[in-house]
């Protein structure tokens, strides 16, 4: 029995790493079929379509879903149409894999879990770098010191010509990031905001001095108009410290590097080329892997432990920067 995937969103970004996923995955699963693709402009989706050989196309996405009756439904559209095309979509009974941020605001996230829940179907949130290969194996060497318990963490985020106010929609993946690699919740955090008015209005750096509930301590610094695009992590424990310089969109610091020192020793490195042979930005940035990992589930019928639940804490603290909140606090359950 064939396994079908229908996807909403034909645009750019879909385009540039989605599709490259679907037709890699098709590859590795010859039972599966990509059955149809939906965009509101056509000409985007009969394009879309052709190259990543998907059997048809629609302009309506409840028509499709209706008529081809998939098994998982990916929904890769503009951050504003998230939430109203998710919960559609789930209201309908199909799985769905969908574009961060869930929600652009902690009641839209809310609702959308509540359909989820309440519809009962698998749902999973496309935050990339949950399933980034580098950050996945940091992760792996960090488990591997049985006996060290971390303290600190420092993110830089950084890029090149990021004018759009709403920064905070991007920040959001490092705000994950830190909590992902950590693994706990955040207890508290603090803002600082830099103004930059030379470069429009409400483009600034945003600071975090973030404080989680198994008491390491981390600094984040998002940096929209700086001279670099690269994501830089170190991580300190007792005798340990570990530098991840990440490889993103075809940054500045492809293709990657991993070091952990020991007593100020450089006790192993590890290049991206040795993580990962291909290096297309589709694999190397986690979207395949996101995407491999949500139609797996799917197929297994089991839960994913990235659903929108899991994501609710980030879409807070990103709501908080979209406010200009000075400290944010984690809520008593």
């Amino acid at each position: 029995m064939s396994f079908k995937i229908s996807v909403i969103g034909c645009g750019n970004h879909s385009s540039l790493v989605h599709g490259p996923s679907y037709a890699r995955y098709v590859q590795e699963h010859p039972d599966t079929v990509l059955a149809a693709c939906c965009d509101l402009d056509e000409s985007k989706a009969k394009a879309y379509r052709e190259k990543f050989g998907f059997q048809k196309h629609y302009t309506d996405m409840r028509r499709m879903l209706q008529a081809e009756q998939p098994d998982a439904v990916c929904i890769v559209v503009p951050e504003h149409a998230i939430c109203p095309t998710s919960i559609a979509v789930m209201e309908q009974g199909f799985h769905v894999l969908l574009e961060k941020p869930p929600g652009l605001t902690p009641d839209d996230t809310k609702r959308m879990i509540r359909t989820a829940e309440k519809s009962g179907v698998i749902n999973q949130v496309a935050f990339n770098r949950r399933y980034h290969p580098m950050l996945s194996a940091l992760k792996t060497m960090m488990a591997q010191q049985t006996d060290m318990p971390l303290q600190t963490l420092f993110y830089d985020f950084f890029r090149f010509g990021r004018t759009e106010p709403s920064f905070y929609t991007t920040a959001i993946h490092g705000i994950d990031t830190a909590k992902y690699l950590i693994g706990s919740d955040y207890k508290e955090v603090s803002f600082a905001y830099q103004d930059l008015p030379c470069a429009g209005p409400n483009v600034m750096n945003i600071l975090l001095s973030c404080t989680f509930e198994n008491g390491v301590i981390a600094n984040l610094h998002f940096c929209p108009i700086s001279g670099a695009v690269v994501e830089r992590i170190m991580v300190n424990a007792r005798d340990h410290t570990f530098f991840l310089r990440m490889p993103i969109w075809n940054g500045n610091d492809m293709p990657g590097e991993i070091q952990h020192m020991e007593k100020a020793k450089l006790v192993s490195s590890l290049s991206g080329l040795d993580v990962n042979p291909c290096q297309d930005m589709y694999v190397t940035d986690g979207f395949y892997a996101e995407n491999k990992a949500f139609f797996d589930t799917v197929r297994a019928g089991t839960k994913s432990a990235n659903d929108i639940r899991s994501a609710l804490q980030s879409v807070e603290i990103a709501d908080a920067i979209r406010r200009r909140e000075a400290v944010w606090k984690r809520e008593n359950l």
